[in-house]
């Protein structure tokens, strides 16, 4: 996954096929780690059908989208933070794979076996319901999970709202794998894993009949990303239910799910979505008494107080009256226009910078990391509607001004470069007259 050159292309049978895991072993089986497609890269059109094809059928049957537009702004935002780190690293799940495998692996079984792909086939989804459900029991690793789940609408731009953080502990429950699985086969079903849960992040399909038996499924994690208190903590599995229902944290759909966070937070800021748990943490364990109960409060569940179990009451948690209004954006239509055509031109910067990594510098490649953070943030400031949003918005503008100046960034079009410095420069000016206002404002009172 490290020479692209090197990489077998992704025909669009196997692109549509690799989201369902329903590849073929001969398909998928690479001597080498360097051999393997960067499925998830690979994948981004993909995502893009599958989610007009929901939008579609859902305004055929629901005579409305599947959500809300300044929510999947924020939950794809989540989803472009959490890839930026591999464009100056390769992951640490591969990375403390490798170390486990070369140094302390105690037998090595054939990479191009399909007996070996079955396995880890399984292993994997094993390993992952034994992270995911330990990321929901685990104060310090909720901090990080929490951010898939602070979603209030479920569709399938909710499955790309991923953690910075989360990777950081998942990588714990594969190593064991590396005692005998080669990472070649192991780096494709950890992709194949995570692929499989895009399409079940969605309100569209009802329920698949006998497969709910053995597959997770649309209705299973519905229940999952739900906050009444018959949803919380079940249905871990990432392909397959049947660990649930081994290890009895299996949950069947009942009444109505309403989703997010027991305690919804309210904001559109990416900042705010990836860390604010990690705040709560903070403030938590210096108001806490005592070195064990400190010690509780990273290490149990999110719900754990002094004198409470372990993973808390269920009483606790707030009941849902089925009347929940989802947090909205105040943001003028106009408004949230402009936000989504700086979206989608960060978009771009965002897939031309994973398209030409190799050839970049590694200044121009943090210089264009720095600048996807700064509009994302200001995207977000803007659609909460907070007073210092345009002046980040014109700072934003003005650094994306310096940046093609200097020739980190480039338009899409070259022949449009003139047009392009004109329209932003007008952004400038624009937004520059509002921060002077709101700046103003606030010094009058």
């Amino acid at each position: 996954m490290k020479n692209p050159e090197g990489q077998q292309d992704v025909s669009i049978s196997q692109g549509f096929r690799m989201m369902f895991y329903v590849m073929k072993p001969k398909e998928t089986l690479f001597q080498t780690l360097e051999e393997v497609p960067d499925y998830v890269k690979k994948a981004t059109p993909f995502f893009i059908s599958l989610m007009l094809l929901e939008l579609v059928v859902s305004w055929i049957h629901k005579g409305k989208p599947p959500g809300r537009l300044d929510d999947a702004l924020t939950s794809i935002s989540a989803g472009v933070l959490s890839r930026l780190p591999s464009l100056f690293s390769r992951s640490i799940e591969l990375t403390s794979y490798i170390y486990v495998w070369e140094n302390y692996r105690c037998l090595s079984l054939p990479w191009d076996s399909p007996w070996t792909w079955y396995l880890t086939f399984l292993g994997v989804d094993f390993g992952y319901y034994w992270f995911h459900r330990m990321a929901h029991e685990v104060n310090i690793m909720w901090a990080g999970h929490q951010t898939h789940h602070s979603s209030e609408d479920y569709n399938l731009s909710t499955a790309l709202r991923q953690s910075v953080l989360q990777i950081y502990t998942s990588w714990i429950f594969y190593t064991p794998l590396a005692l005998f699985i080669p990472p070649s086969v192991y780096a494709v079903h950890l992709q194949f894993n995570l692929l499989y849960q895009f399409w079940i992040h969605t309100e569209v399909i009802d329920n698949l009949g006998p497969l709910e038996l053995i597959l997770n499924t649309p209705s299973h994690h519905r229940v999952h990303h739900g906050r009444n208190r018959y949803c919380i903590d079940k249905n871990y599995g990432g392909t397959l239910i049947i660990w649930d229902r081994i290890f009895g944290t299996f949950e069947a759909e009942n009444e109505k799910v309403v989703y997010g966070l027991t305690h919804p937070i309210n904001t559109f800021d990416p900042f705010k979505v990836q860390f604010h748990h990690l705040v709560c943490i903070w403030t938590t364990f210096w108001a806490t008494p005592g070195f064990f109960n400190k010690f509780s409060v990273i290490c149990k569940g999110p719900g754990w107080g002094p004198g409470k179990p372990r993973l808390g009451l269920s009483e606790d948690i707030p009941e849902v009256k089925g009347k929940e209004v989802p947090f909205s954006s105040p943001a003028s239509q106009l408004l949230r226009i402009y936000t989504v055509a700086q979206f989608a031109l960060m978009l771009a910067f965002y897939e031309d910078t994973f398209a030409d990594k190799a050839a970049l510098s590694q200044v121009t490649v943090f210089l264009r990391v720095c600048f996807i953070i700064l509009t994302l943030t200001s995207i977000g400031f803007l659609l909460d509607q907070r007073q210092d949003a345009a002046v980040l918005e014109t700072c934003r503008c003005c650094v994306l001004l310096m940046l093609c100046r200097f020739g980190h960034l480039k338009p899409l079009v070259p022949s449009l470069s003139f047009a392009f410095e004109i329209c932003f420069s007008i952004c400038v000016a624009f937004w520059g007259v509002r921060s002077m206002k709101a700046l103003a404002s606030g010094l009058w009172k």
